[in-house]
């Protein structure tokens, strides 16, 4: 009888699979998916919570992050008293392990030797409902957190980034920063924090995910005993509901401080990652999921992104940097649980003033919707599969996306994906460049570099577009 055949335990239901993916669910809601791979002794066990800075409001804006920081400061059975804190414990057996927090969710992974998979498992399931949130660590940790948001103050595209999606955003919480406002992190009772963890930390608002080398009966044994001991929650999971409403009419915004160089960011309102225009349930977002609809426009977005500027023969490089009036260029579709944007990132060159920059953007994105050829677009095509294939490889990076593949829809969404994006054609291309990259959904900023300088004004096309650690 092969593995497969074997019977899960008790409280834990097989659900679906494909591609090398099974999916189970535990009777206390949590989702199990397992991706077996023996190439190496190792195994990647990762938590994914859905919750992230969407589920956050003023006044406590950068929860979910500084909740992340003090889930590493113990519960009962791991903590420094005893010598067995999270990362000494996790050191000891050469465990590669972090966390990060962005928009749609948070995630707490491990890559360890096979042998040592019973730890992480024990490890992530104490710290869902058993971590300390103590008022000393809070302190501690928000000292840390601050001086990573000032040190991201300090990077001009991120400050514009910033003020772009808070112009973009009026209502909805992607409005916030996913590392909060500085008042925010600074003043945030630790009693806010311990019920925000209350909230969003059970197994029903929760995906363990196992990645590598390991039995399937003793992965799914490992997970039913450790995170099968706690309950669903006992209310229901917040739901966010603020639709951001239909954007009429341009927005532009200017921010001046200490730079080299001038910067423009262009940006458009686009759909979710599942195409929808609105805000979904998380009962709404599984059913769409499950069954996804047969045109979902961010998959030629992300062709069009590509074709734009990924490679030197990319249009918005010959047009910017060949042309000598950018010394970088980028752009890149969102790809969230709820309607995101479609941007681009431009460094101005020397002596170039951000009004050029943007009129060449602005022409190269109507070409776009105009000529844009099979060639380009299959070229396009051809490297998303590459750069997926890269992502795909090793055991935490396989996690990771499936990771993220769960924040903003389902697993399926992560084994789909090059299957959807070979499906794109030059003409579905076009339309969505004619279709979303009008005046009235456009926002529009300039960073203007204050004289004297005092900062790497160069930019990071990548500006806040990773998750926060």
């Amino acid at each position: 009888m092969s593995e497969r055949n074997v019977a899960p335990p008790d409280g834990v239901e097989f659900v679906a699979e494909g591609e090398g993916v099974r999916e189970f669910r535990l009777a206390n809601g949590l989702k199990l998916l397992l991706a077996g791979n023996r190439v190496a002794p190792v195994a990647t066990f990762l938590v994914v919570y859905r919750v992230g800075s969407r589920n956050e409001a003023v006044g406590h804006t950068g929860a979910t992050h500084l909740l992340e920081h003090m889930l590493f400061k113990g519960t009962p059975t791991f903590n420094k008293a005893r010598g067995t804190q999270v990362a000494a414990t996790l050191q000891r057996v050469g465990a590669d392990f972090n966390a990060t927090t962005w928009y749609d969710r948070t995630n707490y992974f491990e890559t360890v030797p096979s042998d040592a998979l019973e730890l992480a498992v024990h490890l992530e399931a104490d710290r869902m409902r058993n971590s300390f949130i103590a008022d000393e660590d809070r302190r501690s940790e928000m000292t840390v957190v601050r001086n990573e948001l000032e040190r991201g103050q300090n990077e001009p595209m991120l400050v514009l980034d910033e003020a772009v999606y808070a112009a973009a955003f009026r209502e909805h919480p992607y409005h916030h920063p996913t590392i909060g406002w500085r008042a925010d992190v600074e003043n945030v009772p630790t009693a806010r924090l311990k019920e925000f963890y209350d909230t969003f930390y059970h197994p029903n608002n929760a995906t363990a995910i196992v990645v590598g080398d390991f039995e399937e009966s003793r992965a799914l044994a490992l997970v039913a005993q450790y995170f099968g001991a706690f309950p669903a929650s006992g209310e229901p999971i917040p739901e966010v509901y603020t639709d951001e409403p239909r954007q009429e009419g341009e927005r532009r915004l200017v921010v001046r401080r200490a730079g080299e160089l001038p910067l423009v960011q262009v940006a458009f309102r686009t759909p979710a990652a599942l195409g929808q225009e609105k805000v979904l349930s998380n009962a709404e977002l599984a059913a769409r999921a499950a069954q996804p609809p047969e045109v979902n426009d961010i998959y030629p977005l992300a062709v069009l992104a590509c074709a734009l500027s990924n490679g030197v023969t990319s249009r918005l490089y010959q047009a910017l940097v060949e042309a000598e009036l950018a010394v970088s260029v980028d752009a890149r579709v969102d790809q969230f649980r709820d309607p995101g944007l479609f941007n681009v990132y431009a460094t101005a060159a020397p002596g170039v003033e951000a009004a050029r920059v943007e009129e060449t953007i602005r022409r190269e994105l109507e070409r776009a919707a105009e000529d844009l050829g099979e060639a380009e677009v299959e070229k396009a095509k051809r490297q998303i599969g590459a750069r997926v294939a890269y992502e795909r490889d090793g055991t935490h990076n396989v996690a990771m996306q499936m990771s993220e593949a769960e924040a903003v829809a389902d697993w399926r969404f992560y084994k789909d994906y090059p299957r959807n994006v070979a499906r794109v054609t030059a003409e579905d291309v076009k339309r969505v460049a004619a279709a979303y990259f009008g005046e009235e959904a456009r926002t529009v900023g300039h960073f203007i570099p204050k004289n004297g300088g005092g900062a790497n004004g160069n930019g990071s096309s990548n500006a806040g577009r990773g998750g926060v650690r």
